[in-house]
């Protein structure tokens, strides 16, 4: 019916549940998935396939453009389909199966309806309480795709997951490219290594704009590494209590994750330090902000003091730890998160300015707090350079998978 690409046969002969795309640009992944639901809406009768995305115009921008491309230039196609419903964005199928074109303002909106197979274009635009209500509600196969601009939703969630595909592409894996276009994808990788990695090679990138880049994620904490102390934040209703320990090993930060959770009070977080197997033998350093939750933690036996914080203390704490390579382990999957999503304010001109946006700090303010009380005089080691597996360039999807 068509022509296609390996993408399309993928797709097409999946037997997961979940299928994921994550690709470069122009890897023809879009494009390959609505030829699958064409031929899906004509070879089973009555299925009713949905399309979701963002929001309408970036719909009609992209997939939905596609689909009426795929329509008008396939001449065999053209007699399974009864009519295009341009208000409504649906086509009709003689054998009475619909493709329909839709977005959702919010969850509530997302539990309307139900659906044999489901697309979810550009995905990380779409939250995953929607994406958690329509795959309730779908009853065959669910198409995922995305360019991997930074880690969301898909990839907390649903990689390795049972039942799941994971499919890789990028402007290689599609034949119908033009030339000189892929040689300016490629180009990127002279001005800007990390969406070269996206964009040309289908990789998960960083955003630009991120306050460390200077961390990386290693398997566990070596065990001749010294610890420093633990960095403390505190949260209760809509934050998180954080809690980080910090190793000092060969001139580089070690840091794990111990605590990421809301409702704790004092006395739950006392309790999480024992069951946790927190050492009394070096300091905890907490927000100064909370003096009567310090005080409560040490009549408990805690040895639990205030940050140090002035008028420089943020931009201090970050110069601090800039100078450190920063080794993150892999459960630490919320200070990863955080990591990777801390950015720099901005000007009203789109230029970054020096100092941070406060938010997805619940993890960094507590290792914060650590740098300041335990680092400030401290002469960092020389930075190393980087693992094989965690260069900008993956040579394979393992090696890549390795910093999800």
């Amino acid at each position: 019916m068509f022509k296609t690409t390996i993408l399309f046969k993928a797709n097409y002969h999946s037997k997961a549940h979940v299928v994921i795309n994550q690709g470069g640009t122009s890897s023809g992944k879009t494009y390959a998935i609505l030829q699958v639901l064409f031929c899906l809406a004509c070879e089973q009768a009555g299925q009713v396939i949905t399309v979701a995305g963002q929001d309408i115009p970036n719909l009609k921008a992209g997939a939905l453009r596609d689909a009426l491309n795929i329509w008008q230039t396939s001449p065999a196609l053209q007699p399974h389909i009864k009519g295009y419903n341009k208000t409504d964005r649906v086509f009709e199928f003689h054998n009475s199966s619909v493709l329909e074109f839709k977005s959702y303002d919010n969850a509530q909106d997302a539990k309307s309806g139900k659906r044999d197979y489901l697309f979810v274009n550009e995905a990380n635009g779409v939250s995953w309480a929607v994406y958690t209500e329509l795959s309730l509600r779908t009853a065959k196969r669910i198409f995922i795709d995305y360019n991997p601009n930074i880690a969301f939703w898909v990839h907390e969630h649903l990689h390795n997951q049972p039942s799941v595909e994971l499919i890789i592409s990028d402007h290689r894996h599609n034949p119908f490219l033009d030339e000189d276009f892929r040689k300016k994808i490629e180009s990127l990788k002279e001005t800007d290594t990390e969406l070269w990695k996206v964009y040309a090679r289908g990789l998960t990138g960083r955003l630009s704009g991120l306050v460390f880049n200077n961390w990386f994620t290693c398997a566990e904490i070596p065990s001749e590494a010294k610890r420093i102390a633990y960095g403390l934040d505190f949260g209760f209703t809509n934050d998180e209590t954080g809690l980080v320990e910090v190793f000092l090993h060969n001139g580089e930060l070690w840091v794990n994750e111990l605590i990421y959770q809301t409702g704790l009070t004092n006395q739950d977080i006392a309790r999480q330090f024992t069951n946790l197997g927190v050492s009394k033998a070096v300091d905890i350093i907490a927000d100064s902000a909370e003096p009567k939750s310090i005080e409560e933690l040490r009549r408990q036996g805690w040895p639990v003091v205030a940050a140090s914080k002035g008028a420089d203390s943020i931009k201090n704490s970050i110069d601090i730890l800039k100078r450190y390579r920063i080794n993150v382990t892999q459960g630490s999957s919320n200070l990863r998160k955080e990591l990777s999503r801390y950015l720099w304010k901005t000007d009203q001109t789109g230029k970054t300015i020096n100092q941070p946006v406060d938010a997805w700090n619940h993890l960094i303010d507590p290792l914060r707090y650590v740098a300041l009380k335990k680092l400030a005089k401290a002469v960092p080691g020389k930075l190393k350079s980087r693992l094989p597996w965690q260069n900008n360039a993956f040579n394979t999807v393992s090696e890549a998978l390795k910093v999800l």
